[in-house]
């Protein structure tokens, strides 16, 4: 699924990023991992792999670095500072941001195909 798919979906705004670049240039949104906690992202998400979060903390931002996650979707309307924003570009992280919940995106995201971490 292209990411601009996901924004529509989620009804998300891009707070990071240029879609229509990673559109063209990277993976096609296959699989979602959603958590608040970031040792469960650590221990169980794998690559090109995209992340759902409600924590809005330079933590997010760096476990996304380590594990090479492409694109991070801060749910529940939260909003990171702008600290996060700017890790977030420097480390080529794209950011979008939805006011749906948790549980509503992933149904959603699950609807269309996009599958979870088993």
């Amino acid at each position: 699924m292209k990411l601009q798919e996901v924004k529509d979906i989620l009804n998300a705004k891009v707070l990071v990023g240029n879609l229509k670049e990673f559109d063209e240039n990277s993976f096609a949104i296959e699989r979602v991992f959603a958590s608040d906690l970031m040792s469960d992202v650590l221990a169980f998400a794998e690559e090109r792999t995209m992340l759902l979060t409600g924590l809005t903390n330079l933590q997010a931002i760096r476990t996304a670095e380590m594990l090479d996650i492409e694109v991070v979707v801060f749910v529940r309307g939260k909003l990171p500072n702008q600290e996060i924003l700017n890790l977030a570009s420097e480390k080529g992280i794209i950011i979008l941001a939805t006011d749906n919940s948790m549980y509503d995106s992933c149904g959603r995201l699950y609807q269309k195909g996009v599958k979870g971490m088993s």
